[in-house]
């Protein structure tokens, strides 16, 4: 493991921070009471737009919310990360991203049953923060890194975020269960509390990294907003022009948007399924994710480690098949064992590759990335990532449309690893990182 340094330790700090906004609102807690409560469940709640009245079931509403919401980022991406390499602006932007996220997350506390287009607006918001934030967080490992620890150095950064979530999620559930031992009396806190907190977790426990996290300075010529969007654009054409040279990457992003579309999909469904297929309450939700995220974070360490010895790709294949194997038990929930046990059986494999097959993922996206674009391509990046937050939960909501139903829906992410699988295997890996180090003159500042 490398020398642990400052900019090392405010860097894999940020996920420890902002988990909390993965935890809480995308996959326990705002995630199921905006399709239960403020969406009305399986039934809906009667929406107009457009001057077109109709009903949506919540947990579809929610699915095509999250696509939505991840689509502003997937477009902006590459042009925000071509500006911010051009003028050294990858630490700014982390910071007006992180605290837009933070004050929206906050503000989700106001939103009520019913109040669909208010929680739609905010939380579109909140996203935006969390996972555009994520583009320029990404880019800087890098920077804080050696490419033969990029896995391990991910993992643990991934291990951390498992942990921060876990410990935001054993807040919560203290908060909505057992206040007394906070000091407060039965029934002092609801859903809206424990937004507040997600948002202001996310938001304190932040302050390192921007504190200690060191971006390198960019030498050149000043230029004004106007000037560096127009040489954004510029740069961004180079590389669209040039990618022939990049085609590993390609093919690893096709890939990847493929597979983490099962991945997303999974991560924000997965409360919803439990709450209609398994019947779980709120709490018994939050505590199994906690149980998620602890084996999360052994399964980060392990597989960063694992990266690091067999390469990114085949640890990515072997995750793959123990994703796949999670989504067949999930369909076939309760033909084993019974319904709750093997449910959690299910959490335990998911959750220990859960993280070990996303830091893997970062650490092939570094492997794959020249230190001087590594904001543009991690543009790149989070333009898979998010249309994996689009195409994925669309398909599933689509699915649930024509099924009626969550659980015999699911079968249909099967084909993403199934898939996603089959064009990682042509991946190769040390191709992608040849051309990663050999930097062609234009390139140069």
């Amino acid at each position: 493991m490398p020398r642990v340094s400052r900019s090392v330790a405010g860097w894999v700090f940020y996920d420890f921070a902002n988990s909390a906004f993965a935890t809480t609102i995308l996959a326990v807690i705002f995630n199921r009471y905006y399709a239960e409560v403020v969406a009305g469940g399986p039934e809906g709640v009667p929406l107009q737009l457009f001057g077109v009245e109709f009903r949506m079931p919540g947990a579809a509403l929610w699915s095509f919310l999250v696509a939505l919401s991840t689509a502003i980022v997937a477009v902006s991406s590459p042009l925000l990360g071509a500006m911010a390499d051009r003028a050294g602006w990858r630490k700014r932007f982390l910071v007006i991203y992180c605290y837009f996220g933070v004050a929206a997350t906050v503000s989700l506390m106001w939103v009520g049953a019913g109040d669909v287009w208010l929680g739609a607006v905010l939380f579109i918001c909140a996203n935006l923060g969390f996972a555009g934030g994520n583009v320029f967080y990404n880019a800087f490992i890098v920077d804080v890194s050696r490419r033969e620890s990029f896995g391990r150095v991910s993992g643990v950064a991934w291990g951390l975020g498992y942990l921060g979530g876990g410990l935001c999620l054993v807040l919560n559930l203290i908060m909505l269960q057992r206040p007394q031992l906070l000091g407060f009396p039965e029934g002092t806190f609801d859903v809206g509390d424990c937004l507040i907190v997600a948002g202001l977790w996310w938001g304190l426990f932040a302050l390192p990294t921007m504190l200690l996290l060191k971006e390198r300075r960019r030498v050149g010529e000043r230029l004004s907003l106007v000037s560096l969007t127009a040489e954004g654009w510029r740069r961004l054409g180079r590389t669209f022009r040039e990618m022939r040279r990049y085609r590993q990457l390609v093919r690893f992003l096709i890939a990847y948007l493929i597979f983490n579309d099962g991945i997303e999909t999974v991560i924000i469904m997965a409360a919803i399924f439990g709450a209609e297929v398994v019947g779980m309450s709120a709490g018994e939700l939050v505590g199994y994710f906690i149980m998620i995220q602890g084996t999360a974070l052994v399964g980060s360490l392990i597989f960063g480690w694992l990266a690091d010895r067999i390469g990114n790709r085949r640890t990515l294949l072997i995750s793959l098949v123990v994703w796949l194997a999670v989504v067949i038990w999930a369909y076939a929930l309760g033909w084993f064992i019974d319904l709750r046990t093997d449910f959690y059986i299910i959490g335990i494999l998911a959750g220990l590759v859960l993280g070990g097959s996303q830091s893997a993922a970062r650490a092939m996206q570094a492997s794959f990335t020249p230190p001087r674009q590594s904001a543009e391509f991690f543009g790149f990046y989070a333009v898979s990532g998010r249309f994996s937050s689009i195409f994925g939960p669309l398909i599933y909501g689509g699915a649930i449309l024509l099924v009626g139903g969550v659980k015999p829906a699911i079968l249909v992410l099967g084909l993403f690893f199934i898939i996603g699988g089959a064009l990682l295997i042509g991946v190769n890996e040390a191709e992608g990182i040849r051309a990663a180090t050999d930097v062609s003159p234009s390139y140069e500042e």
